[in-house]
């Protein structure tokens, strides 16, 4: 497919041309020479319209016969070392005649069809009205949805009442006709598409999401993320930007990036997904602290994290983890998984080979919790730890621009296992500070890191199991944690704590450092944070699965080796609709 001619731009002359995979205009001089070139590739124009056509603040359309406009992405500079913001860029053309002003519509919106086959055409939306700072739904109405209307998707939108409500309805609604989930909050909204979606996967193909060793089908609708929470870290370390307009820009166009997901199992019953953190320890302790002083808003995270931290606390415990391939990566090689990552493309060919009956992460053979597995042997270390932490990926966010594991692989079916043994508080608040910075955690003495695609974390041995201290301001639905799933479908059933448990042993003291008050009855045991959900129990089972979902993203653009924006670097602001 290619037509060309010659088109205008106010006053100037251009030379537009449309090749299979690009749509290119040229300006053209008195004297017929070519000055600047504009090339958009043809996956990357948004929508196509006659007359010339305004959308930001309102839509406005010039009825023309003989012009058009087109809508494509323009990429401006984050003003960080990784991630790009998209903006949406527009181009208003005239024609010599409306028979070639259709001939360009036409010929523009059939190579849309044909090299874009992933867009989606309708969608369905939840808005948590809650998150954040409460503005959710003013972000969709005002800054996303004209972006989908303009780009022709239609959407079912479902403003949500209650915790769990998106979850809910993707295990138990009808889901036919869509294309996608979006899912306009933070990463506990996200948590609910993510747990709805897989829990429906697994109900539809008939597997037990109890036991382990199933290998769990992928996801078969993309997830979107339009952010508006408190935290946003999955949005950020797959995007490499918060910004609800570059979101709904890689949604439309169809973007598709695969994710890594853990499932946590405890007592033989999935408990919870997770993909960005899974924490025991001081990050346990900051996210049970923090939910006492939720009034507080994002500012408990600071707070609590402080508390915690001179509250000086370690803890007893007993790690088992199965190595990954130490020859595919590695958590200290210095790498970025950014888009195009080729780390992560390889790990697609070998985790779905062509020959495989279903698709699946593991033979059949594999027992991913027997020490004699032909996966390899299983690790053990015990010890007093300040945290251990799994995560799928980078975990990186605004205030810790490279994450918790800077080389993490966003799909290649592992996790990387940091642990951070006891030490001084000064080494632990060290390895605390080089989160906010580019220097490299790990290169501490009391730090461990290794890339598993299992783990095993339980008390140590002799010890048994204590209580921890009761959590004011959750939710009653929240403070049931035990999943059970039946083998026809994921269902939530309550595993209710015993409140009149009492402590088997006293509550260890903690060694005294800078305050009583944040010293005195540290508890003998933590809790888990799973991507900001507290999991109240020690011993935990988990397991990676390599590629389970699909969100509308790209993976972090590198800023430094992308080209700028699509027009003169010094133009680019004032040519990009802003974000207001």
């Amino acid at each position: 497919m290619r037509l060309e001619s010659s088109l205008w731009v106010g006053n100037k002359r251009y030379r537009a041309v449309l090749t299979g995979w690009h749509f290119n205009w040229t300006e053209v001089d008195k004297k017929n020479r070519d000055k600047k070139t504009t090339s958009v590739p043809v996956s990357e124009v948004v929508g196509v319209e006659e007359g010339w056509v305004e959308i930001v603040p309102k839509k406005v359309v010039e009825d023309t016969d003989k012009g058009f406009t087109v809508f494509y992405v323009k990429r401006c500079s984050s003003g960080g070392l990784y991630g790009l913001l998209w903006r949406l860029g527009r181009i208003q053309f005239s024609c010599p005649s409306r028979v070639l002003r259709d001939q360009w519509t036409r010929y523009l919106r059939t190579a849309l069809k044909t090299h874009s086959p992933l867009r989606p055409n309708r969608l369905l939306v939840f808005i948590n009205p809650f998150g954040g700072k409460k503005k959710g739904r003013q972000i969709y109405d005002s800054l996303v949805a004209p972006l989908f209307e303009l780009a022709g998707i239609n959407s079912h939108v479902i403003v949500t009442e209650r915790a769990n409500q998106a979850r809910d309805h993707l295990l138990k609604k009808d889901l036919t006709g869509f294309d996608g989930v979006v899912c306009v909050g933070g990463d506990g909204m996200f948590s609910e598409i993510l747990h709805g979606l897989i829990g429906r996967t697994q109900q539809e193909a008939g597997l037990c999401e109890n036991d382990p060793t199933v290998t769990l089908q992928p996801c078969p609708l993309h997830i979107g993320i339009i952010p508006a929470g408190s935290t946003d870290c999955v949005c950020y370390a797959t995007v490499g930007v918060i910004d609800p307009i570059t979101s709904a820009l890689h949604i439309i166009i169809g973007d598709s990036q695969p994710l890594d997901v853990c499932s946590v199992y405890h007592a033989a019953a999935l408990v919870r997904y997770s993909v960005s953190l899974l924490g025991y320890g001081f990050y346990g302790d900051v996210l049970a602290e923090s939910e006492k002083h939720r009034w507080m808003g994002p500012l408990r995270y600071d707070y609590a994290g402080t508390m915690v931290y001179l509250s000086n606390r370690s803890y007893a415990g007993r790690v088992q983890y199965l190595p990954a391939d130490p020859l595919l990566s590695s958590p200290k090689d210095k790498t970025r998984c950014l888009a195009g990552c080729s780390v992560c493309s390889k790990s697609t060919e070998r985790l779905f080979p062509q020959s495989s009956d279903s698709g699946s992460l593991y033979s059949s053979n594999f027992s991913q919790f027997s020490s004699d597995s032909e996966e390899g042997e299983w690790v053990t270390v015990e010890g007093r730890f300040r945290c251990v932490s799994l995560t799928c990926m980078s975990s990186s966010c605004p205030k810790s621009p490279l994450g918790l594991s800077p080389s993490a692989h966003l799909a290649d079916g592992t996790g990387d296992l940091i642990l951070v043994w006891d030490t001084h508080p000064l080494g632990f608040l060290k390895f605390l500070y080089r989160h906010t910075s580019t220097e490299d955690q790990f290169d501490l003495p009391f730090v461990e890191v290794h890339r598993v695609k299992a783990v095993r974390f339980s008390l140590a041995a002799g010890k048994e199991e204590e209580g921890y201290e009761e959590i004011d301001g959750i939710d009653e639905e929240d403070s049931r944690y035990v999943e059970t799933i039946s083998r026809n479908g994921s269902q939530q059933q309550l595993a209710e704590r015993d409140t009149g448990q009492k402590k088997a042993n006293e509550q260890k003291t903690a060694i005294p450092f800078l305050c009583g008050l944040c010293c005195s009855k540290a508890p003998a045991v933590s809790v888990w944070n799973c991507d900001g959900e507290i999991l109240p129990f020690t011993d935990i089972i988990s397991r990676i699965h390599g590629q389970l979902v699909r969100l509308y993203a790209r993976g972090i653009e590198d800023s430094a080796a992308m080209h700028s924006c699509i027009e003169e670097k010094e133009t680019c602001e004032r040519r990009c609709i802003s974000h207001k």
